[in-house]
């Protein structure tokens, strides 16, 4: 829908706030509809991607299945790839890194185009078998909807863009899982990254609105166990199982962008990224039909007990009577393949993200660690339970979000019966991945970038601030040859103290202060001799065009000047930036941040 048709929707919205409601009451009301319309995109999204796929593989014969299951994501990608490039205009921008990006640097502007082009994209790479999920899709277009919901209605205060971009953000997962606390604490956690306790509010309120609106329309849900008690006995195996998923963490994460630089030998929608990508992806759904799609009906076979069933349909499923250990090989290349199966996915030009894909890897991950515990005879644990704190620990590992990790866990096994084992699990992953990889799989890239989004506030602020636009350049340039006569006269003349001396090319060569020819200014008989080269000093320190601001403060404060000047590469000469105009600028950035 264009933007001004949009604005003219929205318009009697603006007038009636205007009239009739107070601020916080009005947020609190565009939470509800920015929930509701995430909640109505993922209800599109999931059932869309469900009769497709039933209807994709509803009139496959047996035999031809695999056959068939490894055709058809190379369809999806390929599909997804002519979608990007001749109607998004070549530009997709996938996963919920962009978004990190667009709130903590861009003021919560997410484009327009992420308002349908996720939707699309992902129902075309997952309804044919793209092993990704549809979790980060679903998330990045309620974020789409806030931000732009806040754009269209003239929230021009950051803060209140902000807060609509995490609704959306948190409505998206709250409506796939229908677990409104994690939807609201993956926001907190990994796009918002922090936020004032009164916004927990509106954004409570969008995820429930959208897990009704969920709910409603639609009554499947990914997987589901119910769950009483746990063993105290199992306690050591939950930390062990703990370092377990951090250690797998680590290594998805890794491969994750591993895979990503691969296909960046390729840049843009470069066909044969298609054509290496499908085939690797084919051939390994053809040995793993495992990987083919999200997997979340694998999971649900682990979570009713039937892990036998994990190798119907597979190549290796005649052999799975004669030898129970193959499961166990099986389950393993699935667990690792997840993350190499997702990276081809979207490296290829498909659309999916992670957070899907670490629920499967952890599932399986849970699932192994628990059937060699329960083989060894040491112990005899709950599989079913290590399946579901498995998925919690790899997820907390690979997306640095426990308390999201907790308390999905928590609201789809229908209670908090196994909250103990999900703290120790996902505390003990929590930190031993973010000790190996500090940056979550959203966030390395942009601190390889330069854009590290954990930096404090005060460096986020700085950043924010162009140095350019910071520069003085009314400072008065003099000459070597000028003589200390010609000197007071310009001292007479202009508003500042200080002078840079620069060459006939505009080269610095120094800086000439009031203070330090004060003594000279009184001998009038030197007027004529004493020249500025004469006077000059070597400047305390030099500032490059593109250095960032803290920089620039510590390279003030180590000094003790007011002001230092900035040159290019070659010594040319641009101007001044002063200590006090940084910190005026600051404080006016803070308090825009700050307003509510």
């Amino acid at each position: 829908m264009p933007h001004h048709a949009v604005h003219r929707l929205l318009r009697p919205l603006l007038m009636w706030r205007a009239r009739h409601v107070s601020e916080r009451m009005y947020m609190l009301l565009l939470s509800v509809l920015v929930g509701a319309a995430a909640g109505l995109a993922a209800v599109l999204l999931k059932t869309s991607v469900q009769r497709g796929q039933e209807l994709l593989q509803g009139g496959i014969s047996e035999p031809s299945r695999v056959f068939a299951l490894s055709l058809y994501p190379i369809i999806g990608i390929t599909l997804t790839v002519l979608v990007t490039k001749y109607f998004l205009g070549g530009q997709l921008n996938r996963g919920i890194g962009p978004i990190i990006y667009n709130t903590a640097r861009e003021g919560s502007v997410v484009p327009r185009s992420k308002l349908y082009s996720q939707l699309i994209t992902a129902f075309l790479t997952v309804t044919f078998g793209g092993s990704a999920g549809t979790e980060a899709p679903i998330s990045v277009t309620g974020a789409a909807i806030g931000s732009n919901s806040g754009r269209v209605l003239h929230l021009d205060r950051r803060r209140r863009r902000r807060l609509l971009t995490g609704c959306g953000a948190a409505a998206g997962v709250a409506a796939i899982f229908n677990s409104p606390i994690a939807g609201v604490l993956f926001a907190v956690e990994t796009i918002l990254l922090e936020l004032p306790a009164q916004y927990f509010i509106p954004l409570l309120i969008s995820s429930a609105t959208a897990t009704v609106i969920s709910k409603a329309l639609y009554a499947g849900q990914p997987f589901v166990l119910i769950t009483t008690s746990w063993p105290v006995n199992a306690v050591p195996f939950y930390v062990l199982l703990g370092l377990f998923t951090a250690v797998f963490s680590v290594y998805m994460i890794r491969t994750y962008h591993w895979f990503e630089k691969f296909f960046e030998r390729w840049p843009g929608l470069d066909w044969r990224k298609v054509l290496v990508g499908g085939t690797l992806l084919g051939g390994l759904i053809f040995l793993f039909p495992t990987l083919y799609g999200e997997g979340y009906n694998t999971v649900q076979l682990l979570l009713t007990g039937h892990p036998e069933h994990i190798t119907d349909g597979s190549i290796f499923s005649v052999y799975q009577d004669d030898n129970p250990w193959l499961l166990l090989v099986l389950v393993l290349f699935s667990l690792m393949l997840k993350v190499v199966a997702t990276s081809i996915t979207v490296g290829a030009g498909g659309n999916g993200g992670m957070f899907g894909s670490s629920l499967f890897g952890g599932a399986l991950a849970g699932f192994f660690f628990a059937r060699i515990i329960n083989l060894s005879g040491l112990i005899h644990i709950p599989e079913v339970h290590f399946v579901v704190l498995g998925m919690a620990g790899t997820l907390a590992g690979v997306i640095h979000a426990p308390l999201t990790a907790i308390f999905l866990i928590a609201e789809i096994t229908g209670g908090y019966a196994l909250f103990v084992p999900l703290m120790v699990v996902c505390s003990s992953s929590y930190l031993i991945t973010k000790y190996f990889e500090p940056y979550s799989i959203y966030t390395r890239k942009l601190t390889l970038k330069g854009v590290d989004v954990y930096a404090n506030r005060d460096r986020g602020l700085l950043a924010q601030l162009d140095p350019r636009k910071l520069l003085e350049t009314d400072f008065i340039a003099v000459r070597p040859s000028t003589t200390l006569g010609e000197l007071v006269e310009i001292f007479r003349h202009s508003s500042r103290d200080l002078f840079p001396v620069v060459a006939a090319g505009g080269r610095l060569l120094g800086v000439v202060s009031l203070d330090s020819v004060r003594d000279a200014l009184f001998d009038d008989a030197h007027y004529a001799t004493t020249h500025v080269r004469e006077l000059m000093k070597p400047a305390r320190g030099i500032i490059g065009p593109n250095d960032d601001l803290e920089h620039t403060l510590s390279l003030l404060d180590r000094t003790g000047a007011w002001a230092l000047p900035v040159c290019e590469e070659d010594g040319r000469y641009l101007g001044f930036i002063l200590k006090s105009t940084i910190l005026v600028r600051y404080r006016r950035q803070l308090i825009q941040e700050s307003e509510v």
